[in-house]
């Protein structure tokens, strides 16, 4: 076992890198909730005639 010292620097090591890592997966969760509005938003659009999704000849 290393010392109690390196332990806590470890383990404080180990907390910091875990917050990043959170703190990432919260930023890409947020990304998706709005890619997945604005492609809800895109089709009630298209649906109500809003935009022409219709593709020129």
């Amino acid at each position: 076992m290393p010392p109690l010292k390196e332990q806590i620097q470890i383990a404080n090591y180990l907390n910091q890198k875990t917050q990043q890592i959170d703190n990432l997966i919260a930023i890409e969760n947020q990304k998706i909730q709005l890619l997945k509005e604005y492609r809800q938003s895109l089709i009630s659009e298209a649906v109500t005639g809003k935009i022409d999704v219709r593709k020129e000849p």
